[in-house]
């Protein structure tokens, strides 16, 4: 007698955070799904290429009026999963998207139609030369969670309208979001195997990174951005890592106090300080440091910690017990070396299990992990210096460079301090916001990461450059072909005095010399 045999599927489990409710399994896709979803993703891709580039924007202006309707439910889907405000989701998620959606139907053909590549060297000035943007084929997109909507739509919509196939893994925390766009995008017009989500754990992220794509954009942190580094370059993967921050803000003393504050307790605590462009450490001028700690610890007080569903909330919960704890961990140290705790400083158990007071730290120091890792949660640690070149030394000592801000009433001085800064990104009087400007690349140097996303560079980075040369003399043999000798090393002597010697009459007996190449005897 037949028996059938069931065998158990992984699973995540999609949870809200705030409330701990169960909001949906989901089973693991495992190495063969990858695999497939990967194979389908290659058999499909040629026809997306050859429908053109016109046509492609076309599905994306469909995607964006269908995005507009939905703006409020995709929303509330964001707060369910990832806990942040509903206000956050709609400027900080869906805002984004759609104008990054915007930028690619009114630049994308522009950006990758064939470029003329003129010719300046004499010798090849019969020749007509143009770059060729072809996509790659299989982007394989690995995504987080603190920003689950607005990170993988950005890049799947730069690598979809350059012709390319997608495979999207999303975090496990947050794949219900990551469903949301793909019935957007399939309801839009992108076919089914165009754009896939593989929802998974580590292991389905090992499973794509390593199976047949022709090139990974990775957001996520430093330690698995190296791992997967390394083994990309096991077959030469091309990869776009976005490996997080320790972005500094510096407030300098003719800085708008009542301003500076509003941007640094905005900008610590936004989506809880889960934001990798968060102000995760703030260096005040001495002569306005006890003026800007009372503003922001008044400011930091008044906040309303609630669940991201209601409307009052400007806070939210944390993402999990792991990053709640790894935040408090940064605050018992910094404490245990002398930093002074001005506001919050502890679990906020009442509103729930990942919830933690938005919290001010005074005199902290970089002997202290607050100061130099990552800590990704609702704290604001302030630390006073003396001069801008402190500052800026300050700002520079950091293994991380994404992004920094600089607060001053004099511009030239912002912008004179922002390019001492080692960031990929320098704001002069704002926070942040950078991520949300369409036209700008988002990227970092030193372990922020490798490539860019977002704007022309971000869809630079979804093509392979092709140089194509077409000679314009079919019949003629090129003057450089074989036929060596030393009549010809002569007049080629001559060639390169006529190009380039300073002197009128060296260039004229170089031409003299080189008249021969046009009538020479070649192979």
């Amino acid at each position: 007698m037949a028996t059938d045999l069931q065998i158990d599927v992984p699973k995540i489990v999609s949870v809200n955070p705030a409330t701990g409710t169960v909001l949906r399994e989901l089973g693991c896709a495992g190495e063969n799904d990858v695999l497939a979803a990967v194979a389908r993703a290659r058999a499909a891709q040629g026809m997306w290429a050859e429908i053109g580039v016109r046509r492609r924007i076309a599905i994306l202006r469909e995607f964006q009026r269908r995005l507009h309707e939905k703006k409020s439910e995709i929303a509330e889907a964001i707060t369910q999963e990832a806990g942040k405000p509903v206000v956050e989701a709609l400027t900080t998620e869906v805002l984004v998207v759609l104008d990054a959606t915007r930028f690619l139907i009114e630049n994308a053909y522009r950006l990758l139609r064939d470029e003329p590549v003129p010719h300046g060297n004499l010798a090849t000035k019969l020749k007509r030369g143009r770059l060729l943007r072809e996509p790659y084929g299989v982007v394989g997109i690995i995504s987080p969670w603190n920003y689950p909507f607005s990170i993988p739509a950005t890049e799947t919509l730069a690598a979809l309208v350059a012709g390319n196939a997608v495979v999207l893994k999303p975090s496990a925390f947050t794949s219900l979001v990551a469903l949301e766009l793909k019935s957007l995008l399939h309801a839009a017009g992108v076919p089914q195997d165009i754009f896939q989500v593989a929802v998974g754990d580590g292991a389905t992220g090992a499973a794509l990174v390593h199976s047949q794509i022709d090139k990974l954009v990775f957001t996520g942190s430093l330690a698995t951005g190296k791992r997967i580094a390394v083994a990309a370059a096991e077959r030469l993967l091309p990869v776009v890592l976005e490996l997080g921050g320790k972005d500094p803000m510096l407030v300098l003393d003719d800085a708008d106090v009542e301003v500076a504050s509003s941007a640094a307790v905005w900008g610590a605590f936004v989506n809880a300080g889960q934001t990798c462009l968060s102000v995760e450490r703030c260096y005040v001028h001495r002569s306005l440091y006890e003026l800007f700690l009372e503003a922001c610890v008044d400011k930091t007080k008044k906040l309303i910690v609630n669940h991201g569903l209601e409307h009052n909330a400007d806070v939210g919960p944390l993402i999990h017990q792991r990053q709640l704890q790894l935040v408090e961990e940064h605050v018992e140290d910094a404490k245990a070396r002398g930093a002074r705790v001005l506001a919050g400083g502890s679990r906020f158990p009442e509103m729930g299990a990942n919830f933690y007071h938005p919290t001010v730290l005074a005199d902290v120091t970089h002997a202290m992990r607050i100061m130099r890792e990552e800590t990704f949660g609702p704290v604001l640690p302030v630390m006073a210096f003396d001069s801008d070149e402190e500052a800026v030394r300050l700002a520079n000592d950091s293994e991380f460079g994404l992004a920094a801000s600089v607060f001053t009433r004099e511009k030239t001085r912002g912008e004179r301090l922002a390019r001492q800064i080692q960031a990929g990104s320098v704001m002069v009087n704002d926070v942040v916001s950078c991520f949300g400007i369409s036209e700008a690349p988002h990227s970092g140097v030193k372990s922020s990461g490798i490539g860019r996303t977002h704007g022309r560079f971000g869809l630079e980075e979804m093509v392979r450059l092709k140089y194509l040369d077409i000679d314009g003399m079919p019949g003629m043999k090129k003057v450089w072909w074989y036929g060596y000798g030393a009549k010809f090393a002569a007049q080629m002597d001559g060639f390169l005095n006529f190009e380039f010697a300073r002197s009128a009459g060296e260039r004229l007996r170089g031409a003299r010399r080189a008249i021969g190449l046009v009538n020479r005897k070649q192979l």
